[in-house]
């Protein structure tokens, strides 16, 4: 790889940096905090996608809190009937003298089994539900930012967003997959727990219920504290990784100018900043916790005592107080549960909310319906008609003013201008990345505004400066073009690309792993193999922009020969910087400041002096043909 590639990936990875730098700013602006767990039912449509999950689970979360409710009756007949001098007692000789001792335990064994049982399937039902939903909630998610246009991206931080979809998803799942489960069983448990608590001794029962107060009153002022904490947690943690994100893509600017220990100490800063806020959170729910804790437990010890000294009296027998004690117990760890609960669906909430704003968000670009149909085979021509654009927020410095020419079908339009002129907002609009404010771009007459954007892009290829490539195998890279080509297909478009060569000199071949970017290869070569994926596409419009930029003289050598075969047939517009790519275009376009100032071939611009031989004058250091 040349000194010259170096210093120009290190320039891309620089503004690819400043470019997260930039969304973490704008994105800071538009997070919401969630106010509730209402979020959370935004989750029913993914949860009631699968009802026999749902119904399996029911039943065995109400048969496990069936059992639960149950022990502590056996627990009753083993102490009043399992221990000696409790043998006459009603229910004692209800079962019957000669029973034994056995029959008790064993009594109490049976519903212990059944209720590991219960409460294992419980568990498997539930858990694949949220993991069920989870992965459909993800897909969903990433498909709708598929669509999206770059308007979206343009606000929205790429660290951000990868947070949602994955920490986010994950608190999803905790909850659907967990706590759902343990706040149903908990209800059902508690709500039986009370009213058999009465049963049996409704003076202790009355004791406990005024514990009820004490207990959700500290729920009640620390949730929605915590539930704030817990955002602000997740959004610091958000940042941290989009500051990773965005160090990690400029790494070779960052060792280039030394700056690693700079950036670990940045990293280190948004690191601190989310164990500072996730510290916040755990301290207020420590101190709640304690509260609760020492509330509840004073509490039964109180309750405790009374009873007994209503054991001492004959009131009720050792086995009913047993079976008193278990019941308060179920009922008052399940109001810690449910506090428990209570806190981490408040953190999904937040967490479903934030994803939620991804899956509202709309395109900006309207889709017509119905759209109109191209006519086969696509002829290419091409035609921009008086066309102003400016990027969003920059509507005082439009990029394109008033821009009007024509591409005839299989006609090569070089489009020349200074860096600013507009040169590469043509391809995006033609792409219809953006739509323009005024004017029209039409596709062999359609307006591609009446065009289905999918079947637009189908009939056009493109070949970018400093093509990005997948992590894959050079195969699957070249493929990307074409999903369902053939090997042979893929080894004759690398052919015509000039890069069959070096492909098959790297260890596997088409078979070997590029790795993230494909930072192994030199530009000139993965240049070819954009070239290679934008043969493979077989696409009636070609488009491409400063293709050779990146090569140096021998590798454009190559690549020129495989451009003039690829154009062949194929109306192409090519953004060009070198000589040979202007001079075989049968017409150049010449842009400043937005607008065409001169249209013609080579020579005739020339002869006419002006900005392109200036231009040509600067760029090549020759005016003459």
């Amino acid at each position: 790889m040349t000194e010259t590639q170096t210093a120009r990936d290190a320039a891309v990875d620089e503004a690819r940096g400043s470019g997260f730098a930039a969304e973490l700013e704008r994105d800071q602006a538009h997070r919401e905090k969630a106010k509730s767990v209402q979020p959370l039912r935004r989750l029913l449509p993914y949860i009631l996608r699968y009802p026999a999950l749902l119904a399996a689970f029911s039943v065995f979360l109400f048969l496990a809190s069936g059992l639960t409710l149950l022990l502590p009756a056996a627990f009753r007949l083993v102490v009043d009937c399992g221990f000696a001098g409790a043998t006459q007692s009603d229910a004692c000789a209800s079962l019957g003298e000669s029973s034994g001792l056995g029959i008790y335990f064993l009594a109490g064994m049976g519903v212990a089994v059944l209720l590991g049982l219960a409460s294992a399937f419980r568990f498997y039902f539930i858990s694949r539900l949220g993991e069920r939903v989870v992965a459909d909630l993800r897909q969903d998610v990433f498909s709708h930012l598929l669509s999206l246009d770059a308007r979206f991206y343009a606000g929205t931080r790429t660290g951000e967003v990868l947070s949602r979809l994955t920490t986010d998803t994950t608190l999803i799942q905790t909850v659907v997959g967990s706590s759902i489960s343990v706040a149903l069983r908990t209800v059902a448990t508690t709500t039986g727990a009370l009213i058999l608590m009465v049963v049996v001794s409704w003076q202790l029962a009355l004791l406990v219920l005024a514990l009820g107060p004490l207990m959700l009153g500290p729920i009640m002022l620390f949730g929605r504290r915590i539930q704030r904490l817990s955002r602000v947690s997740q959004d610091n943690l958000a940042d941290a990784s989009a500051r990773a994100g965005e160090t990690l893509q400029a790494i070779q600017t960052v060792q280039a100018f030394t700056r690693e220990r700079e950036e670990s100490h940045r990293f280190g800063k948004a690191v601190e900043m989310t164990f500072a806020s996730a510290m916040r959170r755990i301290n207020v729910r420590s101190f709640m916790t304690a509260l609760i804790f020492s509330v509840i437990l004073t509490g039964l010890i109180a309750v405790l005592w009374f009873g007994a000294v209503q054991v001492q009296a004959g009131a009720i027998t050792p086995g009913a107080m047993t079976q008193f004690v278990m019941y308060a117990f179920v009922a008052v760890s399940g109001v810690g549960m449910l506090t428990e609960t209570y806190t981490e669906m408040m953190r999904a909430a937040g967490a479903t909310e934030r994803l939620m704003e991804l899956l509202v968000a709309r395109t900006s670009l309207p889709i017509a319906s119905p759209a109109e149909e191209l006519a086969e085979p696509v002829e290419g021509a091409i035609a921009f008609d008086a066309v102003s654009f400016a990027y969003p927020g920059r509507e005082a410095d439009p990029a394109l003013r008033e821009v009007s020419f024509d591409a005839r079908p299989g006609e090569t339009v070089a489009i020349v201008g200074p860096s600013g002129a507009g040169k590469t907002t043509l391809f995006q609009l033609l792409l219809r990345l953006h739509d323009p404010l005024a004017g029209r771009i039409c596709l062999d007459g359609h307006d591609i505004k009446q065009l289905d954007p999918h079947a637009l892009r189908e009939r056009l290829a493109i070949v970018q400066q400093n093509a990005p490539l997948f992590s894959g195998s050079v195969a699957d890279n070249i493929r990307f073009g074409r999903p369902d080509a053939s090997d042979a297909d893929v080894q004759a478009a690398a052919r015509a690309a000039n890069a069959d060569a070096f492909i098959q000199a790297l260890p596997e071949g088409y078979d070997t792993s590029l790795g993230e970017r494909a930072a192994s290869l030199s530009g000139g070569q993965r240049q070819r193999i954009a070239i290679a994926r934008a043969i493979l596409r077989d696409a009636p419009v070609l488009l491409l922009d400063e293709a050779t930029s990146a090569l140096d003289s021998e590798s454009e050598q190559l690549i020129q020969a495989a451009v003039e075969t690829l154009s062949e047939g194929r109306t192409t517009l090519v953004i060009a910087h070198r000589l040979a790519t202007v001079r075989s275009a049968d017409r150049i376009i010449v842009l400043e400041n937005g607008q065409v100032v001169d249209t013609g071939r080579h020579d005739d611009l020339l002869q006419r002096g002006g900005l392109y031989a200036r231009y040509v004058e600067l760029q090549f250091g020759q005016t003459d043909g």
